[in-house]
């Protein structure tokens, strides 16, 4: 491992984050200023983090995979460690743990949040709060390779560590070309988004903060109601779309720029991803008419409470939790299935789900006719064997690490409801879960011990198990079986 290389880069990812740093604290002066003070401190350390680690390190000339995994790992890490400065000096949060819980919730766009009163913080925190959805949504390190190219090859191997999904398309023949025109595309998407809530009645302050956290996926909110506050159904039928977009796979978005309608409407991915929220919310509509709902208002609910939750992003419009014990459930099911690969959505993904269930069925099959070869297909697209392997294995890893910490849980004595969906949301990158970490409800009640092991699942479910895991791996165990994931040619 060759540690002076990934210094310097660990150097400069603090770097970015600081010239990050400077929007909330200008922000902030433009306004009351109230948090000048804890940006400018926050900034300072930062910065003099970054030069420590670029004084200690040398520029790399490329990167193993290990290193790769090493530098995503440590990079995720420090960059909450430093994003939660402005929350602990603000006094927004009381404790380091509690400031390390919310950067990590909002780097990761889990948008589980430990603080009751949101309306009491100052804009600055508030946007920077925002913020750190959206650098984490496309991703800190597709950012980084966007702006520092001369990584060459070693800057696949970052983005394939980071990237969300099995598989890590290409939208460009070159690496660094690709996470520009995905950057480029989420900030168009953005703006548009922004552009939609001022004009249907939000405040540019509010319009921005919401879109940072609806194309991330992240459901950081300015108020502690979430989007419900707002009591506007043309706002949330917005959401509801632009979630929905999110949550989709954002090189489709490239092809249909360029005209390639086709190749979108091919995509098994896509279409089993639409399939997957009218079901779920035909399914939570039925359950929540008879509570005395009117139906437009039962079909709005249903179907912004299930877009949140496919997509991970964890908006709320209502208290889910007084729901029928059908809906909690089928919600809680939810958590675990996520939006499409190559989104900013969490949790296990729609491709790997769709695969799994035909290789279920393909077995099935073979059951009956073990003679027959049955190849198994995505859309047009043949799936490779090692790749279904590897899927299937990740879905298996997912559910062990999800009961082992669920066990964990309830050996602090939380009730198994709170277990079961504070587990699910933070792995899942959701937000809001049941019971004591309901949708009124913040996870400040949970000791500090739980809160760290949901931070650290919260970064296991958002670079996806083996980038974590590969790096914690002793290293001739990780010369050894770890290898980099390819579907043709790069």
């Amino acid at each position: 491992m060759r540690w002076r290389g990934i210094f310097y880069l660990l150097g400069s990812v603090l770097l970015y984050l600081s010239f990050a740093m400077l929007v909330p604290l200008l922000w902030a002066m433009w306004g009351d200023g109230s948090e000048r003070i804890a940006f400018s401190i926050a900034i300072v350390l930062t910065i003099l983090a970054a030069w420590a680690f670029l004084r200690g390190g040398q520029a790399p000339s490329g990167l193993t995979l290990r290193e790769s995994y090493a530098f995503v790992t440590l990079a995720w890490l420090l960059a909450s460690l430093f994003s939660a400065l402005p929350f602990l000096f603000s006094g927004s949060v009381p404790t380091l743990v509690d400031a390390f819980f919310e950067a990590m919730s909002g780097l990761s766009t889990t948008g589980a949040t430990v603080i009751a009163d949101v309306e009491s913080l100052a804009e600055g925190v508030l946007l920077w709060r925002a913020m750190t959805h959206w650098l984490g949504g496309m991703g800190i390190i597709v950012l980084f390779v966007a702006v520092f190219p001369r990584l060459g090859v070693s800057a696949s191997l970052l983005m394939q560590a980071e990237a969300p999904g099995p598989l890590t398309q290409m939208v460009t023949p070159r690496i660094a070309q690709t996470a520009k025109v995905l950057w480029l595309i989420y900030i168009a998407l953005t703006a548009v988004q922004t552009v939609v809530l001022h004009m249907l009645g939000f405040s540019i302050f509010d319009a921005l903060t919401h879109a940072f956290a609806t194309m991330a996926t992240g459901g950081f909110s300015t108020r502690s109601a979430s989007v419900a506050a707002f009591a506007n159904p043309r706002v949330e039928w917005a959401i509801i779309f632009f979630m929905l977009v999110a949550g989709g796979n954002f090189a489709l978005y490239y092809h249909l720029l360029l005209g390639r309608v086709r190749d979108v409407l091919k995509d098994g991915e896509a279409r089993f991803y639409l399939l997957t929220i009218v079901l779920a919310t035909l399914l939570l509509t039925i359950s929540v008419i008879p509570t005395g709902y009117p139906l437009e208002y039962s079909i709005r609910h249903a179907l912004f409470q299930v877009t949140s939750m496919v997509t991970t992003t964890g908006f709320t419009t209502a208290d889910f939790d007084l729901w029928p014990e059908f809906s909690r459930m089928l919600l809680l099911l939810l958590m675990f299935v996520g939006g499409c690969g190559g989104s900013t959505g969490g949790a296990i993904k729609q491709i790997r789900i769709l695969v799994v269930l035909k290789f279920f069925w393909r077995e099935v099959r073979k059951a009956i006719r073990p003679w027959e070869v049955i190849p198994l297909r995505v859309g047009e697209q043949v799936i490779a064997p090692e790749l279904v392997n590897r899927i299937v294995a990740f879905v298996c890893l997912y559910l062990l690490i999800f009961a082992c910490s669920v066990l964990y849980l309830t050996s602090l004595d939380y009730d198994l409801v709170t277990a079961l969906s504070a587990v699910a949301s933070a792995q899942g990158n959701v937000g809001p879960g049941l019971g004591l970490v309901g949708p009124t409800h913040t996870y400040a009640v949970l000791v500090d011990g739980a809160k760290i092991w949901l931070a650290v699942l919260m970064l296991i479910g958002r670079l996806e198990i083996y980038t974590v895991l590969s790096f914690m791996l002793p290293e001739s165990l990780s010369r050894r079986h770890v290898q980099p994931l390819r579907l043709g040619r790069r």
